[in-house]
């Protein structure tokens, strides 16, 4: 265990140093984006450098080694952020490898995969890292062969001069290693790239598709035990008693108890929860025994209560109260109804929206429902720890493990520098596994039992247990004059516990007279980041509704809405518009072209076209549906992107991909209700997921081409996806579909 984690000077963004093989180790090191200003300047880094340390180790043996520090559960940060080192070392890619670093709160940082920010935030610290080492390796050569550094080229992780004398950097490492860390750092034009825009394959492709052992499921230790948890069977429940008399008798069964996750007043951070507080714990040799033990147990529960969670996170210390009462889904939507026609807090007013509307010759007014969403990952949450009174290793996969360690330093009572946190793949994270409560739960069990434990969630207790995407409705409301034209524009949303509005979002700034407007309804019913956090809601109505309007006015859907664009680019009304109309009217163009939108050759299909902006980028879809025995059938997708610099074209390619299927499942089939607190969906029996002959036969993507810096990627293809279903689903059904999913309501009406 590494117990000197703060110990590294951190005024060194750059350092190099031996290895006991006799190579280099150059450490880099960087302050998040997050941070304030005052305190980047102090350390007198650039502001661009965020709170981590990546390690290029090239060996004497000439292989140079990166430990990626950020969690990986799909988005292939593993293979695209080595490229990014790569590019500007100039090495040799058959001599690269990589291994998925630990948890180390100074030298990795944060090490948070989310919100679309792994190649974003590293992007310019990894070239740096890579230019510096490569002018170390020169510099190391031009002194052994007395030659002007300037002479002294590389390529394919191989130096060379024009006397003929060359050398391979394994061989001019140890030298570099003595030398001072450049200050000043150029890096290469984006023209003269090499490896960055060219596709890699996953370098951890073979061992997944072999079975090796990657993920958290596959983690053993000699003499390690396995731990469920029964938790009550409906939010606003908790544990009144127990018997445990006949489950204790059961083959394999170990212990038995209760425990608290968090003590009264305990001050939770950001990504803390506690869904079920009071946690009934079985301990045994293995998950078959614990299982069957666990349908032994005789609980009796009783109603929570209102409960207060004392809150400390980035909106500072606050006191939460949650509600007690057994939600059920159809009074649920009811409740929104209600408080849609209430006062709202108002977001963002530009122009005279009321007077506009007043004085309109048409209105149209349209409401949008989403459900609950559960994440679903395909590799249950499971965490393993090994607690004792002096250090405690944890292992498995996480999204946030920057976030968990203050919360396991306070409930084990042990400094950071005693905790270990090492990070296997993750089998889907989608923002569920940014929620930690079961790293925190399994070091808990662990020492109450004084033993190496796993803690394994079955489907129905992940899928049961919280942690969903919020309830949300909205009303989109336009206001045409006489002519046609749009002349006012309003939003209002709201959802449990949390409305989705993003209100300096397009249209903003693309209308005179327009308004947004949010309110929200507490909940027991825990929920979490989902894939673009409700911009996945907002987009679908939204981009819905702005096709209804284009039909309104005569338009086409596109045209529509690059002529708002044009006047959000020419002419912006306000000042806080959070997008670049250019880039978002380049992906709609660029989808349009590819598409042949328009043009001869499609009759065949009912299209539906959405775009939107979202976690820095741009994404744009065409959804060309059918009928398929006697069903509505997505047979092809086109695909626009404006993500910046693509680094691995094949690896975007499938994310986009994946975010396609994935929202057109979710925008048919996904849907998870709750009665009188419980949730009624708790397997893939009966929480639909779209089937491998639901998935569309052609997804063609297409980035736009530019030297913007790389922005998001991981969450943007997947918001308009709804939309273009919805929209496309107009035009084979011939009529409007406003509540997600699609599915019941078709089934309704076919």
């Amino acid at each position: 265990m590494n117990n000197d984690k703060n110990a590294l000077n951190r005024r060194s963004f750059l350092k190099a140093s031996l290895l006991s093989g006799g190579g280099m180790m150059l450490t880099v090191s960087f302050l998040p984006s997050f941070k304030s200003a005052g305190k980047a300047e102090a350390l007198n880094l650039p502001d661009h450098w965020a709170e981590l340390n990546g390690y290029i180790q090239i060996t004497a043996d000439n292989r140079i080694k990166l430990i990626c520090p950020n969690p990986e559960f799909g988005q292939n940060v593993m293979t695209s952020l080595p490229m990014i080192v790569a590019e500007e070392l100039d090495a040799d890619w058959k001599n690269v490898a990589v291994e998925m670093g630990p948890h180390d709160n100074v030298k990795l940082g944060p090490q948070f995969s989310g919100g679309s920010n792994s190649v974003r935030m590293y992007w310019k610290p990894l070239r740096e890292a890579g230019a510096a080492a490569r002018q170390m390796l020169r510099e190391a050569a031009a002194q052994t062969w007395n030659v002007p550094v300037g002479e002294v080229t590389t390529k394919a992780g191989v130096l060379s001069h024009s006397s003929g004398k060359t050398a391979q950097y394994g061989q001019m490492a140890a030298k570099a290693a003595t030398l001072p860390v450049p200050k000043d750092l150029a890096l290469k034009s984006p023209k003269d790239f090499t490896f960055v825009r060219k596709s890699r394959k996953n370098v951890e492709g073979q061992k997944v598709v072999t079975g090796k052992p990657l993920f958290g499921l596959d983690y053993r230790m000699e003499g390690m035990l396995i731990a469920m948890i029964q938790h009550p069977p409906a939010f606003g429940m908790k544990l009144k008693s127990f018997d445990a008399a006949e489950a204790l008798k059961m083959p394999g069964i170990k212990d038995i108890f209760s425990l608290k996750l968090y003590e009264e007043g305990f001050e939770q951070a950001g990504f803390d929860t506690r869904t079920f507080n009071d946690l009934l714990v079985i301990v045994g040799k293995s998950t078959w025994e614990v299982m069957n033990a666990r349908k032994k147990l005789v609980a009796q529960w009783e109603p929570a209560g209102e409960v207060k969670d004392t809150m400390a996170g980035r909106d500072g210390k606050r006191v939460v109260t949650v509600p007690g009462a057994l939600e059920s889904s159809q009074k649920q939507m009811t409740q929104m109804a209600e408080y849609a026609k209430k006062p709202a807090q108002e977001l963002r007013k530009d122009g005279d929206p009321e007077t506009a509307f007043k004085n309109a010759a048409q209105v149209i007014e349209r409401t949008y429902t989403a459900p609950f969403l559960a994440h679903n990952c395909m590799e249950p949450m499971n965490y393993f720890a090994h607690v004792t009174d002096d250090k405690a290793l944890l292992v498995g996969p996480l999204q946030s493990p920057g976030w968990i360690e203050p919360t396991i330093s306070k409930l084990l009572n042990l400094p950071p520098e005693k905790i270990e946190i090492q990070m296997t793949r993750m089998g889907g994270g989608f923002g569920r596994r940014a929620y930690n409560h079961y790293l925190s739960e399994a070091a808990l069990i662990s020492r109450k039992v004084k033993a190496p434990v796993k803690l394994i969630y079955t489907r129905e207790d992940d899928m049961t247990y919280g942690i969903y995407r919020p309830m949300y409705t909205a009303t989109y409301r336009a206001a045409l004059d006489a002519d046609k034209n749009l002349i006012g524009f309003h939003v209002k949303g709201g959802g449990i516990p949390e409305h989705p509005i993003h209100a300096n979002r397009f249209p903003a700034g693309a209308v005179d007279n327009y308004l947004a407007e949010g309110w929200q309804i507490p909940s027991n019913i825990t929920v979490g980041a989902f894939r673009a956090p409700r911009s996945n809601f907002n987009a679908a109505a939204e981009q819905s509704f702005l096709d209804e309007v284009a039909e309104a006015m005569g338009k086409d859907p596109i045209q529509f809405r690059l002529e708002l664009l044009k006047r959000a680019k020419e002419n912006p009304v306000g000042k806080n518009n959070d997008y670049d109309a250019d880039r978002y009217a380049g992906v709609l163009e660029l989808v349009r072209d590819k598409s042949g939108w328009g043009k001869p050759g499609s009759e065949k299909y009912n299209r539906g076209v959405a775009a939107y902006f979202c976690h820095n980028s741009y994404a744009a879809h065409i959804v060309d549906m059918v009928t398929r025995d006697g069903q509505p059938y997505v047979e092809r997708v086109f695909s626009a992107m404006d993500c910046g610099i693509v680094v691995n074209p094949d690896a975007a390619t499938n994310m986009v991909q994946g975010a396609v299927v994935d929202g057109i499942g979710n925008a048919f089939y996904g849907a998870l209700t709750h009665k009188d607190g419980a949730a009624q969906q708790t397997n893939f029996d009966n929480y639909r997921l779209i089937r491998h002959n639901e998935a569309p036969k052609k997804i063609e993507v297409h980035f736009v081409q530019n030297d913007i810096d790389p922005t998001g990627l991981g969450e943007p293809p997947f918001p308009p996806v709804f939309g273009a279903v919805a929209n496309a689903l107009y035009k084979n059904k011939g009529r409007r579909f406003y509540n997600q999913p699609f599915k019941p309501e078709l089934e309704k009406v076919m």
